[in-house]
């Protein structure tokens, strides 16, 4: 339920038995004693350094049938149609194998990549210590319903959006994607087919293919990366290539205003070294090129009045920083319904710095930057602060352009196991943005209530205020 949600803009023209005898007694009364005195020694052991037995997998259907509530024939052809995730594809996901040594740091760590992945609505790993003195563990996992139909027919400002399309999260339970939409909204008509895989074979190695035909042009998009997957990774590598051909409006208002044709081919490389996880730490470098050309011209047949950019080439090598804090905490029913959510509660910032040179086959000499830094403080359960900033553009002529400074705050308090109240405030700072780079305030960007796009400008602040309810209720149960 939300209390209120408003935005502040700045705009310029342009502009989410009992045993029978004394003696059983006894015997039972002694077993019984050794017994908790043998488990409690083990439950104060130090399982850190052990060797690791077996792992174990515990995988639980969509919906729970042995609870009342959803033993439901609709929940129950529901299990039968999903394709439950193989083991295969949780057990590249952990960071943790047999013969290795218990660390509960990855054992935490291997929980949180598990609960990222979109095919999987919790999990969680147990480990107990064996009779042969291994550590053996159980992976505990719960699937969600992956195949999504899309079907949306809207109406505002006179204006009518149709959304229709397929996505599978989880293609034959390997953990890949599969995507097909039509989309038919008020700035063209998108036909896309998009497939991804978060791990090729059983590597870390991610990748995606994307291809839209447009009505307005086509773009596509061609990545594949290996990324610090975890905290001690040591290397990351990756590379891009994305071609758009579009139509692009500007608005005022929530109408479009104006128009001009936008073609962009961006490509990127780029590798990275990190020493891993010290003193709860982690410092990552990295290294690549970015060739980035924008050129704009005239819509071939206009219905609006022209507004044309001004070519932009970009080429240059870059380098960059990040640190990350290993401080991490789980809660519920923050962000999302009785599901176990993940937070990073300590400093993490990242930054790169680049340089654009006509001597590249830039069209410009320009310093490229960008930074971000977050932390979380407080906490999530009683009352928590998560606070992120951030700044990106260019340098030309010791000039700033198309430069921005983003702040975010979010505050949660909680003020029972049902009740959380819940505000953002998040504001943009823009200096000599590019024509085809406005801010944007409206229902697209979380102004709810309004236009997709009610004001466009160099500046925007939003604030939303919620107060959340979280129930045992759920519909067809």
């Amino acid at each position: 339920m939300k209390l209120a949600n408003c935005g502040l803009f700045r705009s310029r023209d342009t502009r989410q038995g009992i045993p029978g005898c004394i003696g059983m007694a006894a015997t039972l009364t002694l077993t019984l004693t050794l017994t908790l005195l043998v488990t409690a020694g083990f439950a104060e052991d130090d399982l850190e350094g052990l060797e690791i037995g077996n792992i174990t997998l515990q995988k639980s259907d969509v919906f729970d049938l042995s609870d009342p509530e959803e033993d439901r024939w609709l929940f129950r052809q529901a299990n039968r149609l999903h394709i439950d995730t193989r083991d295969a594809t949780i057990r590249k996901h952990l960071l943790v194998k047999p013969g290795e040594s218990y660390t509960q740091r990855l054992v935490d760590e291997s929980e949180r990549i598990l609960r990222a992945k979109k095919y999987l609505y919790d999990a969680d790993i147990d480990a107990t210590r064996a009779t042969d003195g291994t550590v053996d563990l159980t992976v505990r996992t719960r699937d969600v319903w992956s195949l999504s139909p899309e079907l949306a027919i809207s109406r505002s400002g006179g204006k009518t959006r149709s959304r229709y399309g397929l996505e599978e999260s989880n293609l034959f339970g390997r953990g890949q994607s599969l995507r097909l939409l039509r989309d038919n909204d008020i700035d063209r008509s998108e036909n896309t087919i998009e497939f991804s895989d978060s791990h090729l074979g059983r590597s870390w190695v991610s990748a995606i293919l994307r291809y839209s035909d447009n009505s307005d042009g086509d773009s596509y998009l061609v990545a594949a990366a290996r990324p610090f997957y975890a905290l001690d990774t040591r290397w990351s590598a990756g590379g891009s290539i994305y071609g758009d051909d579009r139509r692009t409006p500007l608005y005022a208002f929530g109408e479009e205003a104006a128009e001009f044709r936008h073609e962009r081919n961006y490509a990127s490389l780029y590798g990275g070294l990190s020493k891993g996880l010290r003193d709860g730490r982690v410092w990552r470098w990295t290294a690549g090129v970015v060739h980035d050309d924008n050129r704009f011209s005239a819509v071939a047949d206009p219905t609006l009045p022209a507004a044309i950019p001004a070519d932009r080439k970009l080429v240059y090598p870059f380098l960059g920083f990040e640190l990350v804090e290993d401080k991490f905490v789980t809660a519920s029913n923050r962000d999302q319904m009785s599901k176990t959510e993940d937070f990073q509660m300590g400093l993490r910032m990242t930054g790169t710095i680049g340089w654009s040179d006509e001597a590249f086959g830039a069209d410009r000499d320009a310093l490229m930057f960008r930074a971000n830094v977050s932390r979380g403080f407080g906490s999530l359960e009683s009352t928590g602060l998560l606070l992120t900033a951030g700044a990106n553009g260019r340098v030309e002529n010791g000039h700033a352009r198309n430069s921005e400074l983003l702040l975010s705050a979010r505050f949660y308090h909680r003020q029972s196991e049902k009740h959380l109240f819940f505000a953002l405030l998040s504001g943009t700072a823009g200096h000599a943005l590019d024509l085809d780079n406005p801010v944007e305030i409206g229902g697209k960007t979380g102004l709810r209530g309004y236009p997709l796009r009610y004001q466009v400008g160099d500046s925007k602040l939003l604030a939303t205020v919620e107060q959340r309810f979280f129930t045992d209720w759920y519909p067809f149960r």
